[in-house]
């Protein structure tokens, strides 16, 4: 099985740590999904390996991840710090995050820090398949989009992407599919 790691993203194995062992199994139902199953604990001192592992995953490609948390019993805050940094990775690339089967002390550690609604939390591998289903069309609903004009700060409204004007100050303004402002 840990083979496999190497397989679906290269030289995962290179590097080793007893407190937590990571299994990876490729997911077919979700675009670019991997279930990371995490085995042991995340702290202070094992969360850096932690880091450059899943690093090497999405440098692999794979950016919705689905962490399976059943064997993982502890996750101190610099863990949770590690979980925060991977969706700033991701999410720019449209990827999203699961942590499934969470034991309760390790959510009341996520609660606790106030993170937990950052994440997409799950029972099973089937709501997490339905989620990463179902969340795909949200990128296409961001329009009608309300924002302010970077130069005047007029409230504008933008209904699809492209060039326009601000309606106060005449700047030309560019707004991209993903609702980024820029001006144009």
């Amino acid at each position: 099985m840990s083979n496999n790691n190497n397989n679906l993203v290269p030289g995962f194995n290179d590097e080793k740590d007893d407190s937590l062992k990571i299994t990876l199994e490729k997911i077919n139902d979700v675009d670019n999904g991997l279930v990371i199953y995490l085995n042991g604990y995340i702290d202070t001192y094992n969360s850096s390996f932690f880091q450059k592992r899943i690093s090497k995953v999405v440098e692999a490609g794979f950016v919705n991840l689905i962490f399976n948390c059943s064997a993982l019993n502890y996750v101190s805050s610099t863990g949770i710090g590690s979980f925060t940094a991977f969706l700033k990775l991701i999410k720019p690339k449209g990827g999203d995050i699961v942590l499934l089967e969470i034991q309760p002390k390790v959510y009341e550690v996520f609660q606790l820090l106030g993170f937990s609604q950052f994440f997409n939390i799950k029972d099973s591998l089937a709501d997490t398949i339905s989620f990463f289903k179902q969340g795909a069309p949200v990128a296409e609903s961001i329009f009608p989009k309300i924002f302010s004009c970077p130069v005047c700060s007029k409230r504008l409204k933008a209904t699809r992407a492209g060039r326009f004007r601000c309606s106060e100050c005449k700047s030309i303004l560019a707004i991209d599919q993903h609702g980024q402002v820029f001006l144009g």
